[in-house]
Order: C-alpha cells, then structure tokens, then sequence
C-alpha cells in the first residue's frame, strides 16, 4: 500500500489492512524503523473490538491519510475521550475546538 515516497511520522492519520485482514484507519503512536513497524491507535476498523487500542503495523500495511481527509465528528469524539483519559488538557481543548467548529459549519 505505502509507495514509501511519504515520510510517516507520529500522530500521522493511516489507513491499511491488519495481517488479519481487518480495516484499520488510526493514528501512528511510535515506530520501529529497524523493524520497519508503526504502532497505530485504532480510530476505526470493521473489527470493533480493535477500535482504542494500539497494534503494531508493517510500513507496507499502511499509508498515510491526507490532514484534510482525517477527522469526521466520531473521530474527534474518539480522539477526546482519548485526551481525556491521557490528561492531555491541550490535546483536549484544540479536538474540542475543532468539533465545535465542525457542528457550527453544519448547523
């Protein structure tokens, strides 16, 4: 999948196929470059069960989602509640804000 032409980096939004066959779209935790291994906290998968946890992924199971694709409102609400259960106070007010913005645009 990953034409490693992109330079993936933590906190990229990634999409690809687990070694289980399972969709995954998340963002990347940390790396292994010696193994050539991203961990990816699971936003979204067609297995639920994977969703909120972190799995370790190939670089040629993934690529990179572009910024301007990432963050529909489940997503953000995914990512708070993970800022919260991090204590990320920053983290948690910029997601807040950005929701905020989205339900603004819509309404």
């Amino acid at each position: 999948m990953n034409d490693h032409k992109t330079i993936l980096k933590n906190s990229d939004w990634v999409k690809g196929i687990s070694r289980h066959g399972e969709l995954i779209m998340g963002f990347i935790d940390s790396m292994n470059i010696f193994q050539e291994a991203v961990y990816v906290v699971v936003a979204e998968s067609d297995n639920e069960e994977l969703i909120g946890k972190t799995i370790p992924m190939s670089l040629t199971q993934v690529e990179s989602i572009p910024d301007n694709e990432t963050k529909d409102a489940g997503q953000l609400e995914f990512l708070i509640d993970l800022a919260l259960s991090t204590g990320d106070k920053e983290w948690f007010n910029e997601l807040s804000a950005e929701l905020n913005g989205k339900k603004q645009s819509v309404n």
